[in-house]
This record gives C-alpha cells, sequence and structure tokens, in this order.
C-alpha cells in the first residue's frame, strides 16, 4: 500500500513505524531531515521530484548477502528509466547516474533479526521535474531535463513499483549471479579509470575491475596491485558540471 504524507522529517524514519509491512511505500511531499549517504542531507522542492521509502521483509535472506538487495533496487531503477528511453549507469555503491550527472540517490537500512535479515527500507529520492539546483551540488540532473518535458511522478513511482517487483522476485528464486551480473554489467566507469578520495583526503587514481558479493568494489592501482574497499572507505572525486538551463 502506498501512504503519502505532506510533510516527514524522512520517509524513512517513518516507515521505521512496525504498521508498516512488506511492500509498503512511504511517499512525502516534504521532508524536513532528509538523508543521503555519508551523511548528506537530500533536498528536494515540493511537487517537483519523488522522494519515498519503499519496505521490504527479506528474512530469506542471510544477514552476509544484504548487498543483493542494493543490486535489486539499483537495477530496478536502472529498469525503470529504460521505460522513458532514459540510458542510466549505478555508481558505486547505489546512485544512479544519467551519463556524468546524478539522477538519483539511495539510502538503505537494514535491521536483523540473529544472523538473518529481517526488514530493509529502501530510501530513494529521483529527480523528476526539478530544473533549478543547489549550485552546491556538482553533478545533478532530472528526468525532464534529459527528456525535455514534465513527467507525471504518480506514474514513474508505478513503474519502478513494478519493476523492483520482478528483481525481487529473481531474488527470491535465489539467482543471486543474474543480479550480480546484472549489476556489474551496469556500473558507472566499469574497466575506465577513475579519481578515488580516501578518508584522509588522499587521492588516487584506478580502474574499476568489479564488485564483490559482500558489495566490496574492486579497483586496480596503477601499480597493478587489485584492491578491494569497502562502503565509505573510498569515495568517487565528482567534478563539477554546470547544467544548461
Amino acid at each position: 500500500m502506498i501512504y503519502r504524507f505532506e510533510e516527514l522529517t524522512s520517509t524513512n524514519d517513518e516507515a521505521r513505524e512496525a504498521r508498516y509491512t512488506h511492500g509498503d511505500v512511504i511517499v512525502a511531499e516534504r521532508q524536513t531531515a532528509g538523508r543521503g549517504q555519508r551523511g548528506h542531507t537530500w533536498i528536494s522542492p515540493e511537487g517537483e521530484n519523488l522522494t519515498f521509502t519503499l519496505i521490504v521483509e527479506p528474512t530469506f535472506l542471510a544477514a552476509r548477502d544484504q548487498f543483493l538487495i542494493s543490486e535489486a533496487a539499483a537495477l530496478a531503477l536502472c529498469d525503470c528509466f529504460r521505460e522513458f528511453g532514459i540510458t542510466t549507469h549505478i555508481k558505486w555503491t547505489n546512485d544512479i547516474y544519467h551519463e556524468d550527472r546524478k539522477l538519483v540517490g539511495i539510502l538503505i537500512e537494514h535491521f536483523y533479526s540473529g544472523m538473518q535479515l529481517r526488514r530493509t527500507l529502501i530510501g530513494i529520492g529521483i529527480n523528476i521535474n526539478q530544473t533549478a539546483f543547489d549550485p552546491s551540488l556538482p553533478n545533478p540532473v532530472s528526468m525532464r531535463q534529459i527528456l525535455g518535458h514534465a513527467l507525471a511522478r504518480e506514474a514513474v513511482l508505478d513503474i519502478f513499483t513494478h519493476c523492483f517487483e520482478a528483481r525481487y522476485a529473481t531474488l527470491q528464486r535465489g539467482d543471486h549471479a543474474t543480479l550480480a551480473a546484472d549489476y556489474t554489467a551496469k556500473l558507472y566507469r566499469l574497466h575506465r579509470e577513475q579519481r578515488f578520495r580516501l578518508p584522509d583526503g588522499e587521492e588516487f587514481t584506478a580502474t574499476i575491475e568489479g564488485v564483490e558479493a559482500d558489495g566490496v568494489l574492486l579497483l586496480r592501482h596503477a601499480d597493478g596491485e587489485l584492491r578491494g574497499y569497502r562502503f565509505k572507505e573510498v569515495e568517487f572525486v565528482v567534478k563539477s558540471l554546470l547544467l544548461e538551463k
């Protein structure tokens, strides 16, 4: 069921309430404390974009396999955009990019029962009709800017939920290999050199070779060594891009 709110602190905050169950979607027109990855704030003008949280209860998955949820969500978004004629890629771990611009941010929170997943909140923000962005954001883009016309937000949500159901069904069947292969094929800048930054500020250039089953990013350094990095151990260095109005 879809629950709509005019204002929430964040859709993930609301989705923590026990009254919501598997498959429920929490949508908010305004978030007063929307969150993105790495502690960033997610700001979206009212009435222009889509901010929501999808609740799933993947109790059939071991906690060690939680990255599969990220793969399913990111791929479902790529599937959704393909329906609108938009080509996208996944910037590790799960930002969705069109060319070199960010179209979607995802924040996933897991809850556990012992060694199994119990509940997962998939918070998603899709830039749909926004055309003016905060200049501090390095590379945002919206569906409207890509396609040249406004879109019905409800149509985007409807198509996404159907795409996610299909990807989740693959997960339930235990076909982890398909999700992993499709995710790798969709990786932003796969097999290309990219600048990265370590937590201490040091930057380096490496080539993306793939992602391991637990979400570790595999980078080939200039000296030929292949090293793995977990979330928050490395980040992309993103160039600022000025959008044409």
